[in-house]
């Protein structure tokens, strides 16, 4: 997300290592940013699985570590 989002103001947080600047206030609005399907996406912030689900409720703040990575699908 840009860091000029009507959402409020930008904090920094590590995406997979980088900073990154965000906007994003949950993790279900910066997923929403990247534009990727929902299901294409597993999360993690400061080292704790989030599932789809419970990802409108995490609230990011500054100097998080979110983790992404390929959903793993089980047979």
């Amino acid at each position: 997300m840009s860091a000029d989002s009507p959402s409020g103001p930008a904090i920094c947080v590590q995406v997979n290592g980088r900073v990154e600047q965000t906007c994003a206030r949950t993790l279900q609005d910066w997923v929403q940013a990247l534009d990727l399907p929902a299901q294409a996406l597993a999360t993690a912030v400061n080292g704790e699985f989030v599932a789809r689900t419970a990802r409108a409720g995490c609230v990011l703040a500054e100097g998080d570590q979110i983790f992404t990575f390929q959903a793993i699908q089980g047979g």
